[in-house]
């Protein structure tokens, strides 16, 4: 398609990062008998997943760290535009970045790390923005239940940008019983697979949209869905562990999740099982996202492999929990879509409604 923005022309090429994940995977995993030596194990079918989990004994650990990426730089041109701070939400995208991986595995997060390395020692001198990072942090903590532990916040000129902030995240959680870990021992054909709604863009997808400002002649404050395209990039990233520790209450253990993020929906064939996922009902796509398929000229093919397309988690779920797992995140404030169902088959995933296959050739992780 003639003037297409691909993810690849905007800086981000998974075809050159993904061997590193790959080679870096294959040299962690054969450190893992180290942990004996302290009486522990890893949970061998986590690696490759979105946490690490280690049996200590009458319960797992899991644990993940995350970097926001270069959602930060909106919030610093929009700044310039608006006088306006929105590093509060830029927190929240930070934390979910950890806390939406972690879920994955079935664990309930405990503790939160942050890092904050700065260009400069003056980014911390901007008492409105630090403010906002600060408050913004403390209550997606609290919306998660999780205990702020401390962090780093280091002045690194030379390496960051000046006047600029590389914001990260770890988190550790705890998988107790041991029944609720999810790394899809019990995946199989006949469950539903429930795509619980995004609010945007999340984090993932912003070196396409900050390269899409490019071809707009307003730029950020081109008009958006009642505000600007700026202000819905900057939508804050859902936070999804009260709905997954809801469903733990309510009796309901998935039997696998996927955090959708980069690599869009070809995500939900992370598992290294042989199965097929049919998508015939889609979630509805957020106007920011529709707005930069279109603008980038991307076909929806493209569009659906770079970005989230409304589909912020899956949840792989017994087909009888299905309706029950949408009614427990409505009541939370996340809606859902009940999209499709998993079954036998070679592994691929088929987006029905818009003629779309992603094979396992599509996504390669581990």
């Amino acid at each position: 398609m003639p003037d297409t923005l691909s993810y690849e022309q905007a800086g981000v090429n998974y075809d050159l990062i993904d061997p590193l994940k790959v080679a870096a995977q294959r040299a962690a995993a054969a450190t893992a008998g180290n942990l004996g030596a302290h009486g522990f194990r890893e949970v061998k079918a986590s690696r490759g997943e979105s946490a690490y989990v280690l049996d200590v004994g009458p319960f797992y650990l899991a644990s993940i760290v995350e970097c926001l990426g270069s959602k930060s730089l909106v919030a610093d041109e929009m700044n310039k535009l608006t006088g306006r701070s929105f590093y509060d939400g830029i927190a929240q995208d930070t934390i979910a970045m950890a806390i939406n991986d972690l879920i994955t595995v079935g664990a309930t997060p405990l503790v939160v790390q942050a890092y904050w390395a700065a260009g400069g020692s003056d980014w911390f001198g901007d008492a409105q923005r630090s403010q906002a990072l600060v408050a913004g942090w403390k209550a997606a903590c609290d919306t998660c239940g999780v205990a702020w532990g401390g962090g780093e916040t280091p002045a690194l000129a030379g390496i960051v940008e000046g006047g600029r902030i590389d914001l990260a995240a770890s988190c550790t959680g705890l998988i107790n019983p041991k029944s609720r870990l999810s790394v899809g021992d019990e995946l199989a054909a006949g469950d539903a697979i429930v795509l619980l709604h995004s609010s945007g863009i999340h984090a993932n997808g912003l070196s396409l949209a900050r390269k899409l400002v490019e071809r707009l002649p307003m730029g950020y404050l081109t008009p958006l869905a009642g505000g600007t395209y700026g202000e819905a990039l900057l939508a804050p990233t859902v936070l999804y562990s009260p709905v997954t520790e809801a469903l733990f209450k309510a009796g309901i253990t998935p039997h696998y999740c996927a955090n959708v993020t980069g690599h869009g929906w070809r995500k939900l064939l992370r598992h290294p099982a042989k199965l097929t996922y049919r998508i015939d009902t889609l979630p509805p796509v957020p106007p920011v996202l529709a707005f930069i398929q279109q603008h980038a000229k991307q076909d929806d093919r493209e569009a659906y492999s770079t970005l989230n397309m409304g589909a912020g988690f899956a949840l792989f779920v017994k087909p009888e929990d299905a309706v029950r797992t949408l009614e427990i995140a409505e009541q939370l404030g996340v809606p859902g879509t009940l999209a499709g169902r998993v079954e036998a088959g070679e592994k691929q995933l088929l987006i029905e409604p818009l003629n779309i296959r992603f094979s396992d050739e599509d996504l390669q992780l581990r």
